[in-house]
C-alpha cells in the first residue's frame, strides 16, 4: 500500500513538473495520458523508455548532447532545482524525520528459545504471593512512581495469556540471571489512565483505552532485593536487570518499553490488533 501510494505521488508530481517546467511538452503529456486512459499502459511504457534514453544522454554526454534540454537547464537552474525538490521531498522528509517511535504496534518476533516454548506450552504458572503494601511506599519507589499506591497489582485482572508470558519472564529472570521480579502495576482503569495523562507527557502520552494496561495486556515491573523494591535505573544493578528483562520479554513475544523514544524500562505488553481504542471489557 505504501509503495503504491509513493509511486502514485511520484507520477502525479512528475506530470505536474513537466507541465509547469516544460510548457512546450504540455500537449504531448495530455495526449499520452489520453492514450493511456484509452488504450492501456503501452503508451506509458513507451514514454518511460524515452525518459530512460534521456537520462542516459544526460549521464554520458553533457549539455552539448542534450541540445535544448541542456540549454534550458543551464538557463533555469532554480526552476529545475525546485521541480526536482518537489519530486524527492517526501523521501527526504521520511529520512530526516524518522526516529524511534514512542509506540510501535508492529507484530512481535516469533519465539525461538526451546526452553521458553516448553514453559509456555506446559503447566500453567502461578502468580507469586502479594508483597506487603509498605514495600511500595518507600522513598525510592515514591520518587520514581509517586502514584504507585493507587496501582493495581491484582494478577487476576490481567489477560490470562499475557499473565503466563509475564510469569515465564519472571521465572527465567530468577533462574538465568538471579533477579527476583515484582509486579508494580498491572491492570489500569480508564479513569486512572486519564488522570495520569493529566499529569503530563513525562508520565504517559496516551489517554483512556489507548493503553494496553486497560485491557490487562500490559504490566510495569521492578526488582526485589534484600526486602526492598529496586525501581530506579540509576542503580547500575537495576539497569543491567532491565536490559536482561527486555531481552527475555522479547523472547516470549512481549514488547518492551525500553526501546521506545520515551523509555519505560519496566513496561512490557502483549499487543493484539484491534484492541486499542475500544472500551475495556
Amino acid at each position: 500500500m505504501i509503495l503504491a501510494t509513493s509511486f502514485a505521488y511520484f507520477l502525479l508530481v512528475s506530470i505536474g513538473v513537466v507541465l509547469f517546467v516544460f510548457p512546450g511538452y504540455r500537449s504531448r503529456v495530455v495526449t499520452t495520458l489520453w492514450l493511456v486512459i484509452s488504450n492501456g499502459w503501452a503508451p506509458l511504457a513507451n514514454l518511460a523508455q524515452r525518459f530512460g534514453r534521456f537520462l542516459q544522454l544526460m549521464y554520458s554526454g553533457g549539455e552539448h548532447r542534450l541540445g535544448g534540454y541542456g540549454r534550458f537547464i543551464a538557463a533555469h537552474p532554480l526552476l529545475v532545482g525546485s521541480a526536482l525538490l518537489m519530486i524527492v521531498a517526501p523521501s527526504l522528509l521520511a529520512v530526516l524525520l524518522r526516529g524511534p517511535a514512542v509506540f510501535d504496534f508492529a507484530d512481535d518476533a516469533g519465539i525461538t528459545d526451546r526452553q521458553i516454548a516448553v514453559l509456555l506450552e506446559g503447566e500453567q504458572l502461578v502468580p507469586p504471593p502479594p508483597l506487603p503494601p509498605d514495600v511500595f511506599t518507600t522513598r525510592e519507589v515514591e520518587q520514581v512512581r509517586p502514584d504507585v499506591v493507587h496501582a493495581s497489582r491484582n494478577w487476576n485482572l490481567m489477560d490470562q495469556e499475557f499473565t503466563q508470558r509475564l510469569l515465564v519472564v519472571f521465572k527465567l529472570m530468577k533462574e538465568r540471571h538471579g533477579y527476583e521480579m515484582v509486579l508494580i502495576e498491572g491492570y489500569r482503569s480508564p479513569e486512572r489512565q486519564a488522570k495520569l495523562l493529566e499529569q503530563g507527557g513525562h508520565v504517559t502520552q496516551v489517554g483512556a483505552n489507548m493503553s494496553y494496561h486497560q485491557h490487562g495486556l500490559a504490566a510495569d515491573s521492578a526488582f526485589f532485593r534484600d526486602g526492598k523494591v529496586v525501581i530506579s535505573e540509576r542503580d547500575p544493578w537495576a539497569m543491567r536487570g532491565y536490559e536482561l528483562y527486555g531481552q527475555v520479554a522479547e523472547q516470549v513475544g512481549l514488547t518492551w518499553g525500553g526501546r521506545w523514544k520515551m523509555q519505560d524500562y519496566g513496561h512490557v505488553e502483549l499487543r493484539r490488533k484491534g484492541v486499542l481504542g475500544r472500551p475495556a471489557q
